[in-house]
């Protein structure tokens, strides 16, 4: 019976360690919670929001006025950032959270009034899209992760992701 015992105490700690290394992004993934929007500090940008998986959110600056341009084949880079069912939340930082309909009908979550988007190129902890520029739908769009507080945040030289010509390198 003490082996049944020893063995099942063996198995309980083995699932509680696998349980609590599952993570893998370590500090970079630490912002992403329950809330739709976190302040999460990412090397190379600094304190930026993400949503609840980490991933870093973007506006453009062709959007700075709330008008959503980015819709159809553009949205397959850039994926609005969706509210869910219920309203969306925000940790402290994050700037005033609010919600606008797009051409489509869907819903989007904004701050401050500019629209949220996440980078089809980018993972977790991981920003590859600030100052990216390109081109969809007759529109040119130049990007930008958004910082803590709301602002859209200029790209430093080194994280600068592409040229003012129109750069599509998916």
């Amino acid at each position: 019976m003490k082996r049944l015992v020893t063995s099942g105490m063996a198995i309980g700690a083995a699932l509680a360690l696998g349980a609590c290394g599952s993570g893998g992004g370590g500090s970079a993934t630490s912002g992403a919670g329950s809330d739709t929007v976190a302040v999460q500090r990412l090397p190379g940008v600094g304190s930026v929001l993400v949503d609840q998986s980490g991933k870093a959110l973007y506006s453009s600056d062709q959007e700075a006025s709330g008008k959503i341009v980015c819709s159809a084949a553009c949205t397959a880079f850039w994926k609005p950032l969706e509210p869910g069912q219920a309203k969306p939340t925000a940790a402290s930082g994050t700037g005033k959270l609010g919600v606008i309909k797009r051409p489509d009908g869907g819903m989007q979550v904004t701050v401050n009034g500019r629209p949220l988007y996440t980078f089809s190129e980018d993972s977790p902890g991981k920003v590859t899209g600030d100052g990216f520029s390109d081109d969809f739908g007759g529109h040119h769009f130049t990007w930008h992760v958004v910082s803590s507080g709301g602002a859209s945040k200029p790209p430093t030289p080194s994280n600068a992701g592409g040229s003012g010509g129109g750069y599509n390198g998916y």
